[in-house]
């Protein structure tokens, strides 16, 4: 009863000093965010049935956390800091994790160190004793268990196998790296190493060991505590082991913490060369013996860990003047983190954008050095940059925005990289006045020719028919048939089609049956400054009696059918789909969604009601979709990609062989695109009269004329 009063004084007290307060205590000094995470921390333990969810303890641990973030010198930070600890420890208590003890430890400490004037201080000088005696008790139990069980104590090198073996073990894990506990698992595994031996041959690697995996932690989490704890178990070794080999490695480790650089490198070469990169072959070093304590374990990776590593086997780059796209593949997927660099004249070094891929090597008979020469990139390179990390690096003559993204099954890094003048930079602005000086009379240009040069600037199109070569697509109903080879016979008919309608150029991906990767389309299309991109496919399902023609445009699914669609034609799973979606939020800016919107809605009406005024009966229209492909992913132009008909069903798979529907079905699709035109431009299909010609072409004109001369 006492307690429960004590509860309801301290809640009437907290919101009449909320409601009450004066101007000073405001969100920027962290009174505010204190009383949100006070008010979460007493709701919490009211609710019993709450506390036996780690998410909910962690929802108020990281309200209290926003205090210090906010202000990590205000009057409210020691009792964020405070309050954290106290919820971790309670945490603790309940989950019997190890982790959370240590981050219990670990804030409290930071008072200590850092607020020495405040009123917690003496507070967290004695939970930190509470919490270590509490680490001290259950250490004994485990010790006794574990001695009990094999007869007798494990060695402090056995001790920092076992720790070596976890990290191992969540290198070769990239999904559990993604949780905080794996990683404070493998950390705790290293801090008892060095709690058992303090003055130990083992101590010093044990603390750096920690100290490596807090940093990697923290470019995960981007949580400033965790680059903190890896700072001052680095500052430990530099000042209690000066003789130690580690002393010169974690110094180089502080000054390339303060510099924000990649600590990987400092593991092997104990440097902070920032742009550093070896291909030598690191070689397994010998165990140190406890009976040399001069002789202490080096962190290179044994000749079994580097099987485990991603391996980069490859780069591949398409480019024009203001566009570049690099593709990096790797064996198996890994983390990366990627950094624009500022040009530095004082070591002539050129800006450079790099991706550090870690736990990673480097290809045997990879090409280093891949010339570029276009007029963004001069070249890629890359290096082993430490025994487990590969850094890519391009030299950049010039850059304006640039996007950096995944792709699985096979899984590769894709750079798009564009210039100042952006796709189609070397296109005419639209509505650009004539210049009399240089504006003629050409008589070689034809009636065609000005109603080509009209049409708002398209006047090439993509048309990309999707598989081929070893990729057969989907299987048909009849016997021999695949998509690889219907959705060629439609493109071709297609291309035939647009040139003759519309007067503009028309390029296709491929003529032929060969294999294309699906990033490759995308920077076939862009290098070629195309104005439209049309990707050509056919539909499929278990279920035999699905039909339909559907169009569809790069966005997130709209529904599981769209997941279901583009993983297979992403040839990866409904799973990679979803983590794709997360990836299309930072690419939005480039895509052209509106524009590609309204050509998909264009020509899936045209489509469906074109088949239906030529006879064709059950025509169903599944409407206009929207789902990430891979194949419209980064593209700079309305892009759409149209699955034509199911060639799993019966009828429409004997439709789509019948070249009488092939020629239906293109005529409805560049019905779609010249309505697309019309309501961008409603001038562009005039009728345009010789007497035209008289009036004269004006500079926009007569550049575009020359240029279609002379492609």
């Amino acid at each position: 009863m006492r307690i429960k009063k004590t509860l309801v004084f301290v809640l009437v007290v907290g919101c009449l000093l909320y409601w009450s307060r004066p101007p000073w205590l405001s969100a920027a000094t962290g009174g505010e965010s204190y009383f949100q995470a006070e008010a979460c921390y007493q709701k919490l333990r009211k609710d019993p049935q709450k506390q036996k969810y780690r998410y909910n303890w962690m929802k108020c641990i990281d309200k209290f956390r926003e205090v210090y973030r906010r202000d990590p010198s205000g009057q409210w930070t020691a009792a964020g800091l405070y309050m954290t600890g106290t919820l971790y420890f309670e945490l603790y208590k309940r989950s019997g994790k190890h982790s959370d003890r240590k981050e219990a430890i670990d804030h409290f400490e930071r008072i200590v160190k850092r607020f020495p004037n405040s009123g917690y201080y003496d507070r967290a000088k004695k939970a930190t004793r509470l919490a270590s005696q509490d680490s001290s008790k259950s250490g004994d139990k485990k010790q006794a268990h574990r001695k009990s069980a094999s007869g007798k104590s494990p060695s402090t090198k056995e001790r920092f196998h076992r720790a070596e073996a976890c990290y191992q073990s969540l290198l070769n894990h990239p999904g559990k790296q993604k949780y905080r506990d794996k990683w404070l698992h493998c950390i705790e595994k290293f801090d008892a190493v060095y709690r058992h031996d303090p003055s130990g041959p083992w101590a010093a690697a044990s603390l750096f060991m920690s100290g490596s995996l807090y940093y990697e932690l923290y470019k995960h989490s981007y949580n400033d505590s965790d680059r903190q704890q890896a700072l001052e178990n680095f500052k430990r070794i530099v000042q209690r082991y000066p003789k130690s080999g580690y002393k010169k490695k974690a110094a180089a480790a502080i000054d390339a913490i303060k510099r924000d650089e990649n600590l990987l490198a400092v593991i092997k070469n104990g440097s902070g060369d920032r742009e550093k990169t070896s291909d030598t072959t690191h070689k397994n070093p010998p165990t140190p013996k406890l009976s040399t304590p001069k002789k202490e374990p080096e962190n290179n990776v044994s000749n079994a860990a580097l099987g485990r590593l991603a391996t980069v086997t490859g780069m591949r780059f398409w480019s024009n003047p203001n566009y570049t796209r690099l593709v990096i593949d790797l064996d198996r997927e890994t983390t990366f983190t990627y950094k624009l660099l500022k040009k530095d004249p004082s070591l002539k070094k050129p800006q450079r954008l790099y991706v550090d891929f870690h736990h990673s090597r480097l290809g045997e008979n990879i090409q280093k050095i891949i010339p570029i020469g276009d007029d963004l990139l001069e070249h890629a390179r890359a290096g082993q940059y430490s025994p487990t990390a590969v850094r890519v690096v391009t030299d950049i003559k010039s850059i304006k925005t640039y996007d950096i993204f995944t792709l699985k099954d096979p899984f590769r890094i894709v750079m798009d990289i564009r210039g100042k003048g952006g796709a189609g930079a070397d296109r005419p602005e639209k509505n650009a006045k004539p210049n009399p000086k240089i504006a003629r009379v050409d008589p070689r240009v034809t009636t065609d020719d000005i109603v080509r040069q009209l049409s708002l600037g398209v006047r090439r199109i993509v048309i990309d028919p999707g598989h081929g070569g070893r990729d057969y697509g989907a299987p048909g109903c009849l016997k021999g048939v695949h998509e690889k080879k219907v959705v060629l016979q439609i493109a071709k008919r297609l291309a035939r089609k647009l040139r003759k309608e519309l007067k503009c150029e028309v390029i296709m991906t491929r003529n032929s049956d060969r294999f294309l990767t699906l990033e490759e389309r995308t920077a076939f299309a862009n290098t070629k400054n195309a104005d439209l991109f049309i990707s050509i496919h056919t539909n499929a399902n278990r279920d035999r009696r699905a039909y339909g023609i559907s169009t569809y445009f790069l966005n997130m699914a709209s529904d599981e059918e769209a997941k279901r669609v583009a993983a297979k034609e992403n040839a990866t799973s409904t799973n990679n789909i979803s983590d794709l979606e997360k990836i299309l939020f930072s690419l939005m800016h480039n895509a052209k969604i509106n524009e590609s919107s309204r050509l998909a809605a264009h020509i899936q009406d045209s489509v469906t009601l074109h088949l239906k005024k030529k006879g064709y009966s059950r025509v169903k229209d599944k409407g206009v979709k929207q789902a990430p492909f891979y194949v419209l992913l980064g593209a700079q132009m309305p892009s759409v990609l149209i699955e034509t008909s199911f060639i799993s069903n019966p009828r429409e798979c004997r439709r789509l062989v019948n070249p009488k529907y092939q020629e239906r079905l293109c005529e409805g699709i560049v019905k779609g695109v010249k309505q697309y035109i019309k309501e961008t431009n409603p001038t562009a299909f005039r009728d345009v009269h010789p007497q035209d010609h008289a009036i004269g072409l004006t500079a926009e004109t007569a550049e575009i004329t020359e240029s279609n001369r002379n492609i």
